[in-house]
């Protein structure tokens, strides 16, 4: 498979000042109306993937959801939604973690892994780790066992991959910004 971080960096356009001053957001929605870097993106989470002992794919609300879904279809493996507080129906758990400028709150069903699973956390990137970590956490309370944290974006200037890393917890990107 012809693996290409130059190009997938192509597809990823930056927004400078956004949220908020200062905040180079990486944006990956360009990604989606490109056939091609689609293609190319799945097909390099697939290659990856194809042979390994995972059971259920997990990703978080919302960009993670976009390729975590098709991953999980061409895998043939169970799709598990972390979400949002207040936007899973039936019987959840949550985990609160803190943000830069506050906390948030995630949530899964009670019912979305079982003990044993062997899990691929999913989302579009990693920043900071606090998101992931607290996925991680949520999952781990049901039993899973994570087998490696995946996003299309590492921004390892922030410090996230390595405290991921820290917990004995794989990571893979596609591409890296470092240092921009």
């Amino acid at each position: 498979m012809l693996f290409d971080d130059f190009y997938f960096k192509s597809l990823i356009r930056t927004v400078e000042d956004w949220p908020k001053p200062g905040i180079s957001f990486r944006d990956i929605t360009p990604i989606f109306s490109n056939p091609k870097g689609m293609r190319m993106v799945v097909d390099a989470y697939v290659h990856r993937y194809i042979d390994s002992d995972i059971t259920h794919i997990a990703c978080i609300d919302a960009r993670g959801f976009l390729i975590a879904s098709v991953l999980a279809y061409e895998l043939r493996k169970p799709l598990v939604l972390v979400r949002k507080k207040g936007k899973l129906p039936g019987k959840t758990i949550s985990q609160s973690y803190d943000l830069e400028y506050g906390s948030a709150e995630l949530e899964i069903q009670e019912d979305a892994v079982h003990e044993g699973a062997q899990v691929l956390l999913f989302d579009d990137l990693i920043a900071t780790g606090g998101t992931l970590i607290a996925a991680m956490s949520l999952l781990k309370q049901q039993g899973a066992t994570i087998k490696e944290v995946a996003a299309i974006i590492d921004l390892p200037d922030l410090g996230g991959s390595t405290k991921i890393q820290d917990l004995d917890i794989p990571v893979f990107s596609l591409c890296a910004f470092e240092g921009e």
